[in-house]
């Protein structure tokens, strides 16, 4: 079908090709369309697939970030961020399918690299077109009349004529709606009081039970003997969205981080025992954080893990819910790592701060901010941003800041 006619058509490794030279000779403007896949580097590790870009830290994270889950990326992410470095400088065009998490990612790019372009996203319907459970977008990125042009229009769909808002870049990082962001720019700080996640333990077999007939028995089906002081209630995150719960509990083997297990043989024999007998399973947690920490050591456990009331939200669910969670049996309750929290010592204060964050002005706040279709769309990172004073004050209600909420 290409006989006649002027184009070229060329098969080749997108990861090999000098894509500076490709481009480099042809007439302006270059139009650059396509749909690269969409699919992450670890997916492809995964599958032992050799077809991937040179290992590097190409986003620039740091320290710790750098070698666990944030080094994870989408191939085509790096694949657009390539194009555009060959393109940046000419009168260009380049329009591509993607999920939405890359585009934004590319903005986040583009503005840090600070390259002179403008962009704008269509809405896609990747489940009806592609049978992919993803959202997706159309993006569009070309040629600007200057650096700073880091304020992309969202088209709700490909027949929109007009755009329901615009995300850009504010602080370094992506926002989904500029406006919104401008209007609640008054609530934004740093928490006064900081957001923790639950406990983390990799080991949900042996270290979460359930009570029945007044025995404890793991997820092994296991009869538990150990002591009932090393017992707490767990909430997990869907109970914490959903407003459910009461009927799991788990393990405790730490009050801090690091702390020596060791010492579990002597104050808690039993529960030593039980943990022995289950070491293997410790051992092999895959999750690097667990390298030479204590034997059965847990994350995510402080003495905030046990205030006896919690605010809290999973981060897992596309909804702005926060909970009151208080004492179950005399006892703090635990959260797992997919939920956040703000430990609280009465349960006063606890609704005052559920209410203040249940509220249209937080509501507002977190909807300009949050993106729905990540993994975890509501992070510590989007929480922390809340001044809890500030949301507090706009409300009405008085100040809480951290010294008024002590913790055992």
């Amino acid at each position: 079908s290409l006989a006649g006619t002027r184009a070229e058509l060329h098969r080749a490794d997108f990861f090999a090709v000098d894509w500076d030279a490709a481009l480099r000779d042809l007439p302006a403007p270059v139009l650059v369309v396509g749909n690269p896949p969409w699919v992450t580097s670890a997916t492809l590790g995964a599958l032992a697939s050799g077809n991937l870009p040179t290992k590097s830290n190409f986003q620039g994270h740091r320290g710790l970030d750098a070698v666990t889950g944030k080094a994870n990326f989408d191939i085509s992410e790096w694949m657009l961020l390539r194009l555009l470095e060959a393109l940046h400088r000419r009168d260009f065009t380049l329009a591509m399918l993607c999920k939405s998490s890359v585009a934004r990612k590319v903005l986040q790019s583009v503005a840090r690299r600070d390259w002179p372009t403008r962009g704008a996203v269509w809405g896609i319907d990747a489940n009806a077109h592609f049978d992919a459970a993803v959202d997706a977008v159309l993006l569009v990125v070309s040629k600007g009349e200057a650096p700073g042009e880091h304020r992309w229009p969202v088209y709700d769909g490909l027949d929109a004529a007009q755009p329901s808002r615009a995300m850009g870049v504010v602080a370094g990082e992506v926002v989904g709606d500029v406006g919104a962001v401008a209007e609640t720019q008054r609530l934004l700080g740093r928490s006064e009081v900081e957001w923790r996640s639950g406990i983390k333990h990799d080991c949900a077999d042996v270290m979460e039970l359930r009570l029945a007939n007044g025995v404890y028995r793991n997820g092994l089906g296991e009869a538990v003997d150990v002591e009932p002081d090393r017992v707490f209630p767990l909430r997990k995150g869907s109970e914490v969205a959903n407003g459910r719960g009461g009927e799991r509990f788990v393990i405790v083997t730490q009050r801090a981080i690091g702390e020596d297990t060791t010492a579990l043989r002597a104050c808690a024999p039993r529960t030593w025992a039980y943990l022995e007998a289950h070491r293997a399973r410790f051992e092999a947690r895959r999750s690097s954080i667990y390298r030479g920490q204590p034997p059965f050591a847990m994350f995510g456990v402080g003495a905030y893990s046990f205030a006896p009331y919690k605010v809290a939200i999973c981060g897992l669910y596309k909804r702005l819910r926060f909970a009151v969670v208080g004492p179950q049996g005399g006892r703090p309750v635990m959260l797992d790592d997919t939920s956040y929290f703000l430990p609280c010592d009465t349960p006063e204060r606890a609704e005052a701060l559920a209410a203040a964050l249940n509220g249209p002005l937080a509501r507002r706040f977190f909807e300009a901010r949050v993106f729905w279709d990540a993994k975890r769309p509501v992070n510590k990172a989007l929480l922390g941003a809340l001044s809890l004073d500030a949301l507090l004050r706009a409300a009405g209600a008085a100040p809480v800041a951290a010294r008024q909420l002590p913790l055992p």
